[in-house]
């Protein structure tokens, strides 16, 4: 991370003392390193701390100057989410128990391949439950508040717009939060001292009590009033400054997003929004009891309680790690997770899918990248012209080979780029053929099709070059 204390070793020979103060000023001095630049925080000293810096060799060594940089460098040598999963899928398709795996994680992986087996009606259910879950701000509600954010000039009235989708996450997340909440607790209970352990336990069994029975206000009344005093109380007679410090930061950020995403939270913040005139109108009247039935019954929600599939590999991510299964099968999951989590993160501007499954015989794993609003038309003022949408389709087809695929839709209009093994593209034109047929039976008109053999897979960025533009990301710099 930045080193935001500008804390350094002493530097052989750079005695400040002797540092002859009558130097005269050099245009472009290559000596000086850390030159005023009003864009960014510089450092007190002499020196950049950019670990690439004077390396023509474009030097791969991890950059702390600039956090989203990290990222993005990270995210490009993340080993391929598709191939790693389709590797995985395919490991395990008839898995029985075997040398190196446990019955567990084998009759895990059975599970999971069941679910995968898809038919074409089962399919587009699966896939529109994977479009719902990757959206929780959709429908008429946050349309509304998505215009008025790109619209305002208001700062407060943009900060209220946040605040209440701030809550609006947090409350949705409950049941994430109230999980990470208990195994955090749990873990704690064994990384401290029994006799500090056993009277924790006592207040985490109460605490699962009250989140079973539903009572979040108790929950929360025992979290702040007594467990993160009891963890305070350990830690200024201890100063233990272990496993159990990191625990309790991640407890005390889940405590306060718990706190953030009660009912009573999200309707103050929903009354925030209500005091703007502009969204009085917009709003319609609803009350704050049709707010909450409208999210209660949102897409986002009905598809979290239809979805097992995010659980299911979870589960077996879990397990596999844990030692239940062979050392090349633990690789594939830690680049399974590493993948999804960068693709994840909140300096993604883009919706990521992954959609495995096994049709007709043949294993299938496809990642689906969206850009909902390619060219910004709200922001820029062309609210008049159709949105641009952009496609991003990664697919792995078992005895057929990788397939890159780009959609651009502008209204009616479609275009596709289709990359992928000679054994398809031999038959480019016929491929192209049948792909305009079926855009056009679906009332679209394919502007171009293009079918092309795939020199290398494409990036990420090079589809969507937007994630490198300042105005769509975060950038901290040291």
């Amino acid at each position: 991370m930045p080193d935001l204390l500008g804390v350094t070793n002493a530097v052989p020979g750079n005695d400040a003392n002797q540092i002859n103060r009558n130097m005269p000023s050099i245009p472009n001095d290559p000596r000086l390193q850390n030159a005023p630049d009003p864009t960014r925080v510089t450092r007190s000293d002499n020196r950049t701390e950019r670990q690439d810096t004077g390396d023509p060799t474009g030097s791969r060594a991890l950059r702390y100057d600039s956090n989203f940089i990290t990222f993005l460098q990270r995210m490009s040598e993340t080993p391929g989410l598709a191939r790693s999963m389709t590797e995985l899928l395919r490991t395990f398709q008839g898995t029985v128990v075997s040398s190196g795996m446990e019955e567990g994680i084998a009759v895990e992986m059975s599970a999971l391949l069941e679910m995968l087996k898809m038919d074409e009606g089962e399919f587009s259910s699966f896939f529109r439950t994977q479009m719902q879950l990757g959206n929780r701000f959709a429908g008429p509600l946050f349309s509304i508040l998505r215009e008025a954010y790109g619209s305002t000039d208001s700062e407060v009235l943009r900060g209220n717009i946040l605040q209440f989708l701030k809550r609006y996450s947090d409350y949705s997340s409950s049941a994430h939060v109230q999980g990470n909440l208990l195994r955090t607790l749990t873990r704690l209970t064994r990384a401290i001292p029994a006799t500090y352990g056993n009277q924790l336990l006592g207040m985490v069994s109460d605490l699962e009590g009250k989140m079973s029975s539903g009572d979040r206000a108790g929950a929360l009344k025992l979290l702040q009033g007594s467990i993160m005093p009891f963890l305070a109380g350990y830690t200024a007679r201890t100063n233990d400054m272990g496993l159990s410090r990191a625990l309790i930061s991640l407890l005390a950020l889940d405590v306060a997003r718990y706190e953030s995403g009660s009912k009573e939270g999200v309707m103050q913040a929903f009354r925030q929004l209500g005091s703007n005139p502009m969204l009085r109108s917009k709003l319609g009247g609803v009350s704050e009891v049709d707010l909450l039935r409208l999210l209660e019954r949102s897409s986002f929600a009905q598809a979290a309680e239809r979805d097992q599939f995010a659980s299911r590999l979870a589960d077996t991510a879990q397990r596999a790690l844990r030692g239940g299964a062979s050392a090349e099968v633990q690789d594939a999951f830690r680049n399974i997770v590493s993948a999804f989590l960068l693709n994840e993160s909140v300096y993604m501007p883009l919706t990521h899918l992954a959609l495995p499954l096994e049709w007709n015989g043949k294993m299938m794993f496809s990642e689906l990248w969206v850009d909902p609003d390619a060219e910004n038309n709200l922001k820029n003022g062309r609210g008049d012209r159709e949105n641009v949408i952009r496609f991003l389709f990664k697919m792995d087809i078992q005895d057929l080979g990788f397939f890159d695929m780009v959609l651009t839709c502008q209204g009616e209009n479609v275009d596709l780029q289709i990359y992928g093994p000679p054994a398809v593209t031999s038959f480019a034109g016929t491929v192209q053929g049948e792909l305009g047929r079926i855009l056009t039976e679906n009332g679209l008109k394919p502007a171009g099709v293009q079918v092309q053999t795939m020199e290398k897979p494409l990036e990420i960025s090079a589809v969507f070059p937007k994630i490198f533009e300042g105005e769509n990301s975060i950038n901290v710099s040291a």
